[in-house]
């Protein structure tokens, strides 16, 4: 049964004689005055006031003498109640007090904040971008190809033979996996881009013109100039009408966009298995500020052999075209001046903020 008791209000006294106590509004009250507590003093009031030896449970108490036989059992355990709920409440309310007294003495909260370092791209990712930016201003599309590739791809369809050493385990990432497509053929890490040339040619009739940029695998020694897992661009531009001077013509404004209007270059003779004829295109390495040597090399190219366009199922001398491939590492560290590729993989914060 539920006993009333009216609102007690500050300094008044209770009548214990003609009093009812209506337990759940007492219980009601007590949580909703506890959520204003805030200080140890605060605290203190709300502990006398229930707790204390004139407080709300003492008067309760009280009570019992003047009370009916009948009602005296629910009057002492909805005071018993009562003063668990009291205790629970005080306890919560000096826990939390405590805490920020604490998280108060400790922390000048008037301070400026510590904000949290921002990161920002990795110089490799920048310098790939930049370079996919010019070529997309010029008309290229973007195309990424697979890093795990067939033999075909890496090798076959790029008229590399079978005999051809960059086709040694000493060369090439093997996979212990089996080529689907090929019967004693097994899959292996791309050790260039140019894959993505037959692929995008025997899914794609042109016009075209895709560059195709990614991660490349090659079993090297990690030295200053080497790393066995480096980033290259692969370039591609196929029609019926295509001309070496234009190849020459679109290297050239690339390299004085990226490097600079000030940049000499230079075409030498060179060969690719999958390119007739080819060339490396070399830059002066004055212009960059590098004494060491007069020539550096950036790139290689040149047009595609028919033999490519035989594999990619191209009709005979219908069309002709130019591919070029570059390392991004290298770029890299020919525009910034860095010295040592393992510089890119090491994570040393002092290094990449300087980009």
């Amino acid at each position: 049964m539920f006993l009333r008791c009216p609102a007690k209000k500050a300094g008044q006294s209770f009548n214990k004689a003609s009093m009812q106590w209506n337990f759940q509004d007492i219980y009601d009250q007590a949580q909703v005055e506890s959520q204003a507590v805030d200080s140890p003093q605060a605290l203190e009031t709300f502990r006398l006031k229930y707790l204390g030896k004139k407080g709300l449970v003492a008067a309760i108490f009280a009570s019992l003498a003047s009370a009916q036989s009948g009602d005296k059992a629910a009057i002492g355990k909805g005071a018993n109640d009562l003063r668990g709920l009291v205790e629970r409440l005080i306890a919560e309310k000096s826990a939390i007090i405590s805490t920020a007294k604490i998280f108060e003495e400790q922390v000048d909260v008037s301070l400026p904040g510590t904000g949290e370092t921002l990161g920002h791209t990795h110089i490799l990712t920048q310098t790939m971008q930049e370079i996919i930016s010019v070529f997309e201003q010029m008309g290229f599309v973007t195309i990424e190809t697979p890093e795990i590739e067939t033999e075909f791809h890496n090798f076959t369809g790029l008229n590399i033979p079978i005999d051809h050493p960059s086709r040694d385990a000493f060369d090439t990432f093997y996979l212990d996996a089996q080529d689907p497509s090929a019967t004693g053929r097994r899959l292996l890490l791309r050790s260039h881009t140019s894959p993505g040339q037959v692929r995008i040619m025997k899914q794609n009739k042109p016009p075209m013109a895709v560059i195709v940029p990614g991660r490349v695998y090659r079993p090297d020694a990690v030295d200053a100039s080497h790393s066995f897992m480096f980033h290259q661009i692969e370039g591609l531009l196929v029609d019926e009408k295509v001309q070496f001077s234009e190849l020459k013509g679109l290297l050239t404004e690339f390299c004085r966009r990226f490097f600079g209007p000030k940049v000499i270059m230079r075409f030498r003779p060179h060969f690719f298995p999958f390119t007739e004829p080819s060339a490396e295109v070399d830059i002066n390495a004055e212009v960059l500020g590098i004494q060491r040597k007069k020539w550096l090399e950036i790139l290689g190219c040149g047009m595609v052999n028919p033999k490519v366009f035989k594999e990619a199922g191209y009709p005979k001398n219908k069309y002709k075209g130019f591919a070029f491939g570059m390392g991004v590492e290298r770029m890299a560290m020919l525009k910034y001046g860095i010295n040592d590729i393992r510089l890119f993989y090491e994570n040393d914060v002092r290094f990449l903020k300087q980009f």
